[in-house]
């Protein structure tokens, strides 16, 4: 029988009461209120350790990079107490035949009760010959692996959309997991890579709660991918008053305002680099100078050029006060009411007894 996170920490000589404030910064790096406090205690104390599966196809492996810099939770909290990363032909020791018959081991052993996490695609062209694992093609390796499986991560853009791997032309088909696994639940954590602490979020979330998080249309996990990261961006309120950098390095870019007209994405973009960042939340791309690309966003390679303007948005601007705001806001409204009004005499007065009507009508 797998232990439970509860025993385990146990074991290693954590007190009850470290461990019920890992279940409060849990249930805070989830977004959960106080009341998930105790269903995230009761749950890590009652339920076995998930048996995870992590498999590597087309991809740089920035995933990893990324998922082993987590500080909350540590990854080592993550990997060696909270699940059981049975697999991991990055990490793990094992290596040849020895790591593929873990790989049968799990899958007969925990048939429907264990996660397959995907870090990078299938290549599908000449019948998947463009990535070999175990002298198989990946995507053999990958229906096999997830036949049998509770649930699928898709860690990163290349497993969640393809990323530079499907890229125009795309001469592999690189493919993303979802058009090759129709059925099993995915959860799509996209991101070139994705964030540390997202990853672990949605580890923790599954593995505490037992079901997955709650999705978008696209399958992305709503608590991290839920807001554009125009929405929380600090550079925000200089957007809004048209503060922009027109150009690198000018002295608008010194002061800091808003990178959308040399190309940041963020308006578009989906994710919680705004607000989680990265780096233990030390910073993200637009504060350190550089625009959003739509890293998380399916086909965010062939969307164009990263440093091209998204569209041509007219602002206020920021000299603009509120009276002459409001002046020209009742213009508008004040032409609207003018032309609603004619339209109505008009109307009124066609439809008088006696009242001529234009030719051609009835």
């Amino acid at each position: 029988m797998t232990e439970t996170f509860y025993e385990v920490l146990r074991r290693q000589g954590i007190t009850r009461r470290s461990f019920l404030k890992f279940c409060s910064l849990t249930a805070t790096s989830l977004g959960l209120g106080s009341t998930a406090v105790p269903r995230i205690a009761h749950a890590l104390e009652t339920r076995p350790r998930t048996p995870v599966l992590w498999l590597h196809g087309l991809e740089c492996t920035c995933c990893s990079e990324s998922f082993i810099r987590s500080a909350h939770p540590l990854t080592k909290d993550v990997v060696l107490s909270m699940l059981s990363l049975d697999y991991d032909d990055t990490l793990m020791a094992a290596a040849g035949h020895q790591a593929e018959a873990i790989l049968e081991e799990v899958r007969a052993k925990y048939k429907g009760n264990y996660i397959v996490a995907v870090e990078g695609n299938p290549p599908l062209n000449e019948d998947g010959m463009f990535c070999i694992q175990s002298g198989r093609p990946f995507v053999e390796k990958l229906r096999e692996t997830a036949a049998d499986c509770k649930a699928i991560i898709s860690w990163g853009s290349c497993a969640s959309w393809g990323c530079v791997q499907a890229a125009r032309p795309n001469p592999t088909r690189a493919t993303p997991v979802h058009k090759v696994i129709h059925d099993k639940p995915i959860i799509k954590v996209p991101g070139c890579p994705p964030i540390a602490e997202v990853m672990t979020g949605v580890v923790t979330y599954m593995l505490t709660f037992d079901r997955i998080p709650e999705l978008d249309r696209q399958g992305r996990p709503k608590m991290f991918y839920g807001q554009r990261i125009h929405d929380k961006c600090y550079r925000r309120p200089h957007f809004d008053a048209g503060q922009f950098v027109e150009q690198w390095d000018d002295e608008n870019a010194r002061r800091g305002y808003c990178l959308y007209k040399v190309g940041c994405k963020g308006p578009t973009t989906y994710n919680a680099c705004s607000t989680v960042r990265w780096n233990e939340g030390v910073s993200f791309p637009i504060q350190s100078g550089h625009g959003c690309i739509g890293c998380s966003e399916d086909g965010f390679w062939d969307k164009g050029a990263f440093y091209d303007r998204l569209t041509d948005i007219q602002q206020f601007g920021v000299e603009k006060n509120a009276d002459e705001v409001g002046l020209a806001a009742a213009g508008a409204v004040g032409a609207a009411v003018a032309a609603h009004a004619a339209a109505s005499a008009l109307s009124r007065l066609r439809s008088r007894p006696g009242t001529d009507q234009p030719k051609g009508e009835d």
